[in-house]
């Protein structure tokens, strides 16, 4: 593995005091109909609203200070770029987001809101990287990608730590780029070999989860999801993340946007207000296409849904 357990915890030691170690809440309504506990991970909790903070943080506190004098660019579907924009004010480090039009609004302007310069270019994420490239060349910036670099999965795989001890059954983690999943994996698989890795996507342009059925990192197209966080792709040139979630996911689970949106509704009247990407686990487990046959935990990656959306899709269930 291009990242280790050892990795993960020197990352856990680095971002220890920028991020907080969200808590584990049981799903009541969930365990009582599956017979079996679900715990939901509320790492939308984070203080920009997603576990994106923890790879963001990581890779920036690694970087050299010449590399951080140049200023960080990044390509981001939304809650990377937040989370780099909030890691690199707090250093005083000039940090450049380019986004696709297909990003939200409200995502935007949150990026902006954090003193980032904010970039947006092309129809979508592999367009936005374009940006980067030539901001790196010739710019001179540094770029932290969403997920494909060792610090960022190193980052994201802190959150393993934190619900291995439950010992569960499974981990459900959204799946996009492989950062997130890629991460847990490595930890879960170290800290607890029993435990099944699952990752979740939506149906329509999952990049990772259509590559790991090709073999190989493949291009999709991408196109508007209730998920908006699990798009883009994962670069045909992919170093890190495919061959990690290739070696150590045990399943890819799709899920329809009436399944996604079915999940949020949920998660809502729950009390957790979360985004699409984060409803994924709950979705799967909701509508049978995940059964749990032990104690399971699934992510709530982020809560950075716009408000009105998600007042529209609790309306929907009236």
């Amino acid at each position: 593995m291009s990242v280790t357990l050892d990795d993960i915890r020197a990352a856990a030691g680095r971002i220890r005091g920028h991020v907080v170690e969200t808590p584990l809440v049981r799903d009541e309504v969930l365990s009582a109909r599956l017979g079996q506990p679900v715990w939901l991970k509320c790492e939308y909790r984070q203080a920009t609203g997603a576990f994106k903070l923890r790879g963001a943080t990581n890779a920036i506190l690694s970087l050299a200070p010449d590399a951080l004098a140049r200023g960080v660019v990044t390509a981001s579907t939304g809650n990377h770029g937040r989370a780099l924009a909030h890691a690199a004010r707090a250093l005083g480090v000039p940090a450049t987001v380019c986004l696709s039009r297909l990003v939200p609004g409200n995502k935007v302007q949150a990026i902006r809101d954090l003193g980032a310069t904010v970039r947006i270019t092309g129809a979508s994420q592999d367009e936005a990287m374009v940006e980067v490239a030539r901001a790196v060349a010739q710019e001179g910036m540094t770029e932290i990608p969403p997920f494909d670099h060792e610090a960022v999965v190193a980052g994201q795989g802190t959150l393993g730590p934190e619900i291995a001890p439950l010992t569960p059954d499974a981990v459900l983690v959204p799946l996009s780029g492989g950062g997130l999943a890629a991460g847990v994996a490595v930890s879960i698989k170290a800290l607890s070999p029993a435990t099944r890795v699952i990752g979740l996507t939506m149906e329509n342009g999952a990049a990772m989860a259509a590559s790991l059925a090709a073999g190989h990192p493949v291009e999709v197209a991408e196109s508007p999801s209730l998920a908006d966080s699990l798009g883009g792709g994962i670069g045909l040139q992919n170093r890190v993340t495919f061959a990690i979630c290739r070696d150590l996911l045990d399943d890819a689970i799709l899920l329809t946007e009436a399944e996604i949106a079915e999940g949020i509704r949920h998660l809502g009247r729950a009390g957790h207000v979360v985004e699409g990407a984060a409803s994924v686990g709950t979705a799967a487990m909701l509508a049978g296409k995940f059964v749990p046959q032990g104690p399971t935990v699934t992510i709530l990656s982020g809560a950075n849904i716009d408000p009105a959306l998600h007042a529209r899709i609790m309306a929907e269930a009236a």
